[in-house]
């Protein structure tokens, strides 16, 4: 499930960074921003394949949880070093179910590798 949660993370936010952009900023910035969106649209292709394929998925799930676990270090070092963006509430909302949810994961596929 929490595969299929990442998934839908990924690809409504990636699709919606996507056509956004990064209002506001340089032509550079929204490129890198959109091309970033491109990347976690991606991410939540493949986080749906692995989710639908767990059974089979071994290492791969691990790597999932780690780029989620990586994207929430990510936050935590902006909000160290430029302060926490406001609403807070949505902010510390995504930062901490990117840091639970790759445990749940970590466990869960531990659990099951040692079950098959």
């Amino acid at each position: 499930m929490c595969l299929f949660l990442v998934a839908a993370i990924a690809l409504f936010g990636g699709s919606l960074q996507m056509y956004l952009g990064q209002p506001t900023t340089t032509p550079r910035l929204d490129n890198v921003h959109r091309f970033l969106a491109g990347v976690y649209l991606s991410a939540g292709l493949i986080s749906a394949w692995a989710a639908w394929t767990v059974q089979t998925q071994k290492v791969l799930v691990y790597l999932i949880a780690l780029a989620v676990f990586n994207a929430a270090i990510g936050r935590l070092i902006s909000i160290s070093i430029v302060g926490l963006p406001e609403p807070a509430a949505v902010w510390i909302g995504y930062l901490l179910p990117e840091l639970i949810i790759p445990i749940v994961i970590l466990i869960a596929q531990t659990f099951r590798n040692r079950e098959s």
